[in-house]
């Protein structure tokens, strides 16, 4: 990943909260411990996402620099910090995939007899095939109980296990697996088929 602006020894101690709003008032080195603490998570993300290196790069900086211009898109009564981040992450990677999908299709060089040829990168198919289920998924998720829909975005839009979602949330493993059960239990009329890819990733494993 780029350089990013080093963080405070003493900013890094410090709560999500405390550096969001240290973020508004424009402490820069609240951003980079930020960065150092969601920055590797938001570029694995990215890269799944995309299948390139550069280009899960390119989303991970405008994400950061976008909270960094407007930090109070964040809305601390929807959520964590890091699932918002992360969620944020998700849907640029997405958008950036799709617009390399069109930038290819325009510009790729005619071959034999008019037909076009078309090389996306690894990840471009599968990321802009799910960006219309993604689009759902939000909807569904933004009916639920903050701590449902926590759990369920880390584990959906993150790729995280239920053991991964406990620490990353602070919570027992019980605790998760009761809210992403229930949560999955509301979600299952919404989403219809949907939900099964949903199931595969939220189940990720204990």
């Amino acid at each position: 990943m780029r350089t990013a602006p080093v963080a405070d020894a003493d900013a890094l101690d410090q709560p999500d909260e405390e550096l969001v709003r240290a973020v508004v008032a424009g402490a820069h080195s609240a951003l980079a411990a930020l960065y150092d603490r969601y920055g590797r998570r938001a570029y694995s993300l990215a890269r799944r996402i995309c299948g390139d290196d550069n280009l899960a790069e390119d989303v991970v900086q405008e994400v950061f620099l976008t909270f960094w211009r407007e930090p109070r898109r964040f809305d601390a009564a929807r959520g964590r910090f890091g699932t918002w981040i992360l969620t944020l992450v998700h849907h640029k990677s997405v958008d950036a995939v799709r617009r390399e999908s069109a930038i290819r299709r325009r510009t790729v060089a005619v071959v034999d007899e008019g037909q076009e040829w078309s090389a996306p990168g690894p990840g471009a198919d599968h990321g802009a095939l799910r960006a219309m289920e993604a689009g759902q998924v939000r909807d569904a998720l933004s009916g639920l109980p903050a701590e449902q829909r926590e759990a369920l975005a880390l584990a959906y839009f993150g790729g995280y296990s239920q053991r991964e979602v406990a620490s990353l949330t602070g919570v027992p493993l019980g605790t998760v697996k009761s809210r992403m059960f229930s949560g999955m239990r509301r979600l299952r009329g919404a989403l219809g088929p949907v939900l099964g890819e949903i199931a595969t990733d939220a189940g990720g494993g204990t």
